[in-house]
């Protein structure tokens, strides 16, 4: 009430005298004015105000996987922004209007692609028409994987076509691409190559930064790869049963078979046949853990697991970090170092 008492004593010094009117007038005003600093306030503490950095390539990147090689291979040369917040799972976010604006006004936009980010071509036609920003879809040049079973959020849409001349016109309508390229150490080798050939693109003046930080990610890619391939070789079963279709790459890569409770999408449940039918599966195969992933509910892995008997244990999609995660310190490759070791774990 100070602020108003200090503005009623300005108006009666100035006026000589003072009105109930005048009161609620210079109230209003007050009022008027506190509501304008606290909204002003509260739009630049807002976590989507990102800002562009002058003298360096911006690039603003949609989820972890794409931001953190993205960080790992622009190094003090590049202004990376994530969209996907902390604690987010991909698949059923969107985009704000704001990041609109954030995107329009950086020089490189990273996607995933294969259909992950099924907003992705609506959100670059809502880029400002003047805007720079050039779009990469990083996982150009994985051999893509196709699914069994609708995912109900439209991934694989924009790739659909490609599979078409593979199969029939009714295979296409049950199939759809498996976006999880980033899973298999293999792919995301291709992926940070598209990256760095980017900034290199956009920002050639520090090629030599560019090639040098993505030489010592390749080579520590290489290792996991190598790791992966070693270890899940000597294995004796090779079965995994996983919350949703999140691991076709890794699988495919390390020959190992997967099935899934859930389809492409964490959100396409499951009929209790399905239940049945992956109950069976797992004591024919001697299957002993049922994994499940901590950005979504662990409730359907559970309940298979009480089904057949088994325990549950954590596979990583690396989709994104938790809270605690990205406190702890945690990163794509000690997340894919603890997929290793509980793929050891469940497959001896």
């Amino acid at each position: 009430m100070t602020f108003y008492k200090e503005q009623h004593q300005v108006q009666a010094n100035l006026t000589g005298k003072t009105s109930k009117r005048g009161n609620m007038k210079l109230l209003w005003t007050g009022l008027l004015i506190l509501c304008l600093l606290v909204l002003s306030a509260c739009g630049q503490d807002s976590s989507n105000s990102a800002k562009m950095v002058e003298g360096k390539v911006n690039v603003v990147t949609t989820f972890y996987p794409v931001y953190a090689f993205t960080t790992a291979i622009g190094g003090e040369d590049a202004n990376v922004i994530n969209l996907l917040p902390t604690g987010v799972e991909p698949h059923d976010w969107t985009p704000k209007s704001q990041d609109i604006v954030n995107t329009s006004k950086a020089q490189l936009f990273f996607y995933n692609g294969a259909g992950l980010e099924g907003w992705v071509p609506n959100f670059l036609k809502s880029l400002n028409s003047d805007t720079q920003v050039k779009s990469v879809a990083v996982s150009e040049g994985v051999k893509l994987l196709t699914a069994e079973g609708d995912d109900g959020h439209g991934h694989g849409e924009e790739h659909e076509d490609e599979h078409a001349d593979e199969a029939t016109s009714e295979d296409v309508a049950d199939h759809h691409t498996d976006p999880h390229t980033w899973v298999s150490p293999k792919s995301a080798m291709i992926m940070a190559e598209n990256i760095k050939n980017s900034l290199v693109e956009a920002d050639p003046d520090h090629k030599a930064g560019y090639e040098q930080r993505y030489e010592e990610l390749r080579t520590k890619l290489e290792t996991l790869d190598q790791r992966f391939t070693d270890e899940l070789a000597t294995v004796p079963n090779k079965e995994i049963v996983v919350s949703h279709q999140a691991f076709g790459y890794l699988a495919r890569d390390y020959g190992l078979s997967q099935h899934a409770i859930m389809g492409l999408s964490p959100d396409a449940e499951p009929t209790g046949q399905d239940i049945v039918k992956l109950a069976k599966l797992v004591k024919d195969e001697g299957i002993k853990y049922i994994f499940f992933e901590e950005l979504v509910s662990d409730k359907l892995a559970k309940t298979l697991a009480s089904e057949a008997g088994v325990e549950t244990m954590v596979l990583n999609p690396v989709e994104g970090l938790t809270k605690e995660q990205a406190t702890n310190g945690d990163d794509y490759f000690t997340l894919m170092e603890k997929n290793l070791q509980n793929l050891l774990i469940a497959l001896k």
